[in-house]
């Protein structure tokens, strides 16, 4: 199938099964309520992020079919994307402890670095994608507090790689996140009828490292740093609040909304202006991305760090109250 037919199919897929599950989660009462620590004004189901694993599912095991040399690396894939989105289920119907949650993304993990040796890794490729798995499943789920943030920054990440290093390995599941992403939006924006859920945020993070491993694969080691530039500014966000909080010996594992876009959307009472100035951050930071591919690897360097620094310093000035 062409890679139109497969955005095609994974955006009827995410758009209908998102309306699907928003039935469900009324029906079950999965809503999330109002509070000191949540952005919204009103109960919202949550859970719809199931409709983009659904929808992202086939791809994964049509890529597994059609390469039987590979075939039982894109299982791993698959088993690890089940793991991370099951226990994210289990956790919207009812707390997990954290220490449960942990261990399945790190099992979850170790499946993706699998996965990537059986595609031709080395040891260090295997290795950052399991870090990046454990660490992007956290990330998303944490920066997940406002509508339509997590969904659109996956989007344009998943497109980003697919362009970046555009063969068949990248470009088809690239595709087919971003188009589920998109399926899932209509109910996410402007105003959302209902939430990703940690099943749908801790699947994003661990596709976006899957697409960010495969992509290791296909460029050289000196255009390599390039790779965090999608994920920069949910990273620094993330980062900083994360450190920050440890170091005030807070409660960091418990949901608040001490995060820079959280503030932000406070003060404004606007969720679609924050998200949109997100993506367009990021936009900035995907375009350095591509620009910066010819340079040397003490230029990329200084492209990545001034990138950071002025992430960093957005950051800072955010939290100004």
């Amino acid at each position: 199938m062409a890679l139109a037919a497969w955005a095609l199919l994974a955006f009827a897929i995410a758009l209908a099964g998102t309306w699907l599950a928003r039935m469900y989660a009324l029906r079950r009462e999965l809503l999330d309520h109002p509070g000191e620590r949540r952005s919204h004004d009103r109960p919202t189901p949550r859970g719809g992020g199931i409709a983009i694993v659904a929808a992202v599912l086939p791809a994964v095991a049509w890529l597994a079919w059609r390469d039987p040399g590979p075939g039982s690396a894109w299982l791993s894939v698959g088993a690890g994307l089940l793991l991370v989105a099951g226990i994210g289920w289990r956790d919207d119907h009812g707390h997990v402890a954290p220490a449960v949650r942990l261990a399945v993304h790190v099992l979850a993990a170790a499946l993706l670095a699998r996965a990537l040796s059986g595609m031709g890794a080395s040891t260090a490729q295997a290795g950052a994608g399991f870090a990046l798995a454990v660490v992007l499943v956290n990330v998303w789920n944490f920066m997940d507090g406002i509508d339509g943030l997590a969904t659109s920054q996956a989007l344009l990440a998943a497109l980003a790689y697919s362009l970046f290093a555009f063969d068949g390995g990248v470009a088809l599941p690239g595709v087919v996140l971003a188009a589920a992403c998109a399926g899932f939006l209509p109910f996410n924006l402007p105003r959302a009828r209902i939430f990703l859920g940690d099943v749908g945020s801790g699947a994003l993070g661990y596709l976006l490292a899957l697409l960010a491993g495969l992509a290791l694969l296909r460029t050289p080691w000196v255009q390599a740093p390039l790779l965090l530039l999608p994920l920069l500014v949910f990273g620094v966000d993330a980062s900083l609040t994360l450190a920050r909080r440890i170091v005030r010996a807070e409660p960091w594992w418990t949901a608040h909304v001490q995060h820079a876009y959280q503030r932000w959307t406070r003060r404004t009472g606007s969720h679609g202006r924050v998200a949109a100035a997100y993506l367009a951050a990021s936009m900035v930071s995907v375009t350095f991305m591509f620009l910066a591919r010819t340079y040397s690897f003490a230029g990329i360097i200084i492209v990545l760090g001034l990138s950071c620094a002025a992430a960093a310093l957005a950051w800072w000035r955010l939290q100004q109250d």
